[in-house]
């Protein structure tokens, strides 16, 4: 896992977060809502190799 992966999932925070605002000031929950959950669903995919691989060598490890 590089620093690169780091700061794209703070980017993605950040601008989920002001998104957020400005949707629930302008009146659409919904909305703001629904990016919240596609900023999760962005980065649960960008890390769910990396928990692959950790289970994998978790496994290794111990030869289960």
């Amino acid at each position: 896992m590089g620093v690169s992966l780091i700061f794209k999932i703070a980017a993605v925070g950040i601008l989920v977060a002001i998104l957020n605002q400005v949707l629930r000031h302008s009146g659409r929950e919904e909305h703001a809502f629904m990016i919240s959950l596609a900023g999760l669903i962005l980065v649960l995919t960008w890390i769910v190799p990396y928990i692959y691989e950790l289970f994998q060598t978790i496994q290794t490890l111990f030869t289960l």
